[in-house]
């Protein structure tokens, strides 16, 4: 499915009289739906730490601290991180060993990171620059759902 068709699903699924779980549970749906992935789903601020949300894969890490593994630094240095190759990456926290590569996106709002998406794929080098603009975006649209 074209990314594209994704965003507008995530646009119209949005309700911001719904609970932020639940707006995130679906959203975390419609990325699943991205070819050749194996996890996504996000994590979500609460003192400076990473706590697991909503996702789609198997059983995953529940407590990232900021600057830690792959979602934390994109926590701490606020930006979206691409991992070409997880098993070379000096910080990655391996919660899955199928995982080979991976993306995580911050959603900032009033300049401060609310919680990350992380995508994760079974093979090398399946992120690329169109992912990141797709994500980042995706996270445009989620940061008003958060206080």
């Amino acid at each position: 499915m074209k990314k594209e068709d994704l965003l507008l699903q995530i646009k119209g699924i949005i309700d911001k009289g719904l609970p932020l779980v639940s707006n995130l549970s679906n959203v975390s749906s419609i990325l699943n739906k991205l070819e050749d992935i194996n996890w996504c789903g996000f994590y979500l601020v609460k003192e400076d730490t990473l706590y697991l949300g909503p996702f789609q894969g198997d059983v995953a890490c529940t407590v990232i601290l900021k600057g830690k593994g792959v979602c934390g630094t994109s926590l701490l240095e606020k930006k979206t991180i691409i991992v070409e190759d997880v098993t070379k990456h000096p910080n990655h926290i391996a919660c899955s060993s199928i995982s080979r590569s991976e993306i995580v996106t911050p959603i900032i709002k009033d300049n401060e990171v609310k919680g990350v998406i992380d995508i994760d794929s079974p093979s090398i080098n399946r992120f690329n620059n169109e992912d990141k603009v797709f994500l980042e975006q995706v996270a445009e649209t989620l940061s008003p759902l958060f206080k």
